[in-house]
């Protein structure tokens, strides 16, 4: 173990708070809290083989999605783990048809934090043994202190967060975390329990080769998007890349952000408007990719300037390096000029 491996999660949070504008007990308590919270999942996810929680739940999310049993089990696990160390007063999950408001000891509705979660991303990986995930978004309220949350705290603009990361359940577990100072990433020691700072100043290679996206629906893709697969995999230069797709936004990013490439999921047919969600999923990734000096977009705007309207509004998102964000983005441009 490398000698920055040797220091804690819990270390790492108290040594950095000099860096962080917002730095108070309750920020440190709320990041241990999603610590807490991440070790009771990936518990439950290294047992999923034997126990009876893989699956469908027998219910829809707001979206219109089968929820997986896990799904719900690690929501509840979150939302618990949240509410009850008086650290947030206001919880939206990808997995609740709303906004919960958090009242919770002597305090009230005194904190200052809410939190965005998508408690278990790619969960219909779960069956089948593959990696998921946590992704998970911090603000500051903006409505008056001591008062119920309000849906106004949440539509934020993702250049409004204060901190954002991921936990990925592979291999080995790991929690990923911005506060708009770099990157950082901790490695689960599963004998000792505790996260050890594995993966410092975390930062995309200046050239990627990956581009991952789920060419199965390469028909019903926009035309600058399927320009840009073929760009992919034209034999020229360094190329052609090489195609590489989980089906998990937080294993293709972690990896993609490791060995350098591009991740897109595009508007198409079915999905006018893009599938992942703007808050849960393509926010928090956009506030990491761009403190480890990559880029994400719509394919035309930056993702952390658009303007939220709806707790789970959608949007396409073209997130990695930045020479192949920019590039995608060359190529939608080109295709509505066309049209």
């Amino acid at each position: 173990m490398s000698e920055n491996a040797l220091q804690t999660l819990g270390e790492f949070i108290i040594d950095k708070q000099d860096d962080f504008q917002y730095s108070t007990g309750e920020f440190s308590r709320l990041l241990s809290a999603i610590r807490l919270a991440s070790k009771v999942v990936n518990r439950d996810v290294n047992k999923a083989g034997i126990a009876d929680i893989v699956g469908h739940a027998g219910m829809t999310n707001i979206q219109g999605e089968q929820q997986q049993k896990l799904d719900v089990l690690a929501n509840d696990i979150f939302i618990t783990a949240l509410s009850q160390r008086e650290v947030v007063c206001g919880i939206a999950s990808e997995e609740s048809d709303d906004f919960i408001d958090i009242k919770c000891g002597p305090n009230g509705h005194l904190s200052k934090y809410v939190v965005l979660i998508d408690p278990l991303d790619g969960s219909s990986n779960i069956d089948v043994n593959v990696s998921v995930g946590t992704i998970f978004s911090i603000y500051r309220r903006v409505t008056e202190p001591g008062t119920p949350v309000q849906l106004e705290d949440f539509l934020q603009k993702g250049v409004d967060q204060v901190a954002a990361g991921y936990v990925v359940y592979g291999s080995s577990t790991m929690i990923v975390y911005t506060t708009g100072n770099g990157v950082n990433g901790f490695t689960l020691d599963p004998s000792l329990g505790t996260y050890y700072l594995s993966h410092p100043n975390m930062r995309f290679p200046e050239k990627g080769k990956i581009y991952s996206i789920n060419e199965g629906n390469y028909s019903k893709f926009p035309q600058g998007v399927k320009n840009y697969l073929k760009y992919c995999q034209m034999m020229e230069g360094d190329r052609p890349y090489t195609s590489r797709y989980i089906g998990s936004l937080v294993s293709d990013f972690h990896r993609n952000m490791i060995k350098g490439g591009i991740y897109i999921y595009p508007s198409y047919a079915n999905a006018p408007t893009g599938k992942l969600r703007l808050l849960y999923e393509c926010n928090p990734m956009a506030f990491l990719a761009e403190q480890a000096g990559g880029k994400a977009s719509d394919g035309f705007n930056r993702i952390m300037e658009l303007e939220p309207t709806e707790l789970h509004q959608r949007t396409p998102f073209f997130c990695g390096n930045t020479e192949m964000v920019e590039k995608a983005e060359e190529f939608m441009r080109i295709d509505v000029v066309k049209d």
